[in-house]
């Protein structure tokens, strides 16, 4: 007897890291994974609602932590932005050296090209279970995700999902330094993440707006994700 109680102590945390993985997954499906193009809109809202500005982004996503970012607003048309697993480049038109750039890199608002670029929590973080919470009218689970490098945009991300269906309903994201850089809310349909509210957790006063308008199976070149490749192409067809 006492020796199956010894296997069920120990048999415990590899079921509840078993348990947490699959949350995790869950909760990516529900954002969009796998090779596809997301076209995204970035609005920021002054504290009153009304609109600040606007930016229109085309995110191609590949296996193995690669995302290229094409600017299509007329500001920006041109530029790109090229994740390899946690190496980052901004591309220019006319440059002919990609730059280095880290996914902190502010695009719009609070939006980092780290927010639209990546998309993996089960990937990218170990997650544990805090226990299960309220979240307003819901029931859900309070999950603390730690980062498996250094290369990516957060650290330390405590995530709370739906209780039964693991969908995300908001975040609190901290950088490096311990220090909580911003909070999201994440609104859905019935099947995936339509909107990402980002807030500075600071400053408490404009809104960031992450909608993600259509999703779409899409494979590209593999060409198109090699920086020095990039930077002699300006238009990709």
């Amino acid at each position: 007897m006492k020796t199956l109680l010894i296997a069920l102590a120990l048999a415990a945390p590899l079921a509840q890291a078993a348990d947490v993985a699959t949350m995790l997954k869950n909760a990516d499906a529900f954002r969009g994974s796998g090779q596809q193009q997301i076209d995204t809109l970035i609005e920021v809202s002054n504290p009153d609602g009304s609109p600040d500005k606007e930016r229109r982004y085309t995110v191609l996503t590949a296996p193995e932590r690669r995302s290229l970012v094409l600017m299509t607003s007329p500001a920006e048309k041109g530029q790109k932005v090229l994740m390899l697993g946690d190496d980052f480049w901004l591309l220019m038109p006319g440059s002919q050296r990609p730059m280095r750039i880290t996914p902190t890199q502010r695009l719009l608002g609070d939006a980092s090209t780290g927010d639209i670029a990546t998309q993996s929590w089960s990937e990218d973080y170990e997650g544990a279970l805090i226990g299960e919470e309220r979240c307003e009218a819901l029931a859900c689970w309070h999950l603390q995700l730690k980062a498996k490098r250094r290369g990516v945009t957060y650290q330390r991300i405590e995530l709370w999902l739906g209780k039964a269906r693991h969908e995300p309903l908001h975040a609190e994201l901290y950088v490096q330094s311990e220090k909580l850089a911003k909070k999201a809310r994440f609104i859905m349909d019935k099947t995936q993440v339509t909107e990402m509210v980002l807030q500075d957790a600071l400053s408490n006063r404009k809104l960031t707006h992450v909608r993600y308008q259509s999703r779409k199976p899409r494979q590209v070149p593999q060409s198109w994700f090699n920086p020095m490749f990039l930077a002699r192409s300006p238009v990709l067809e």
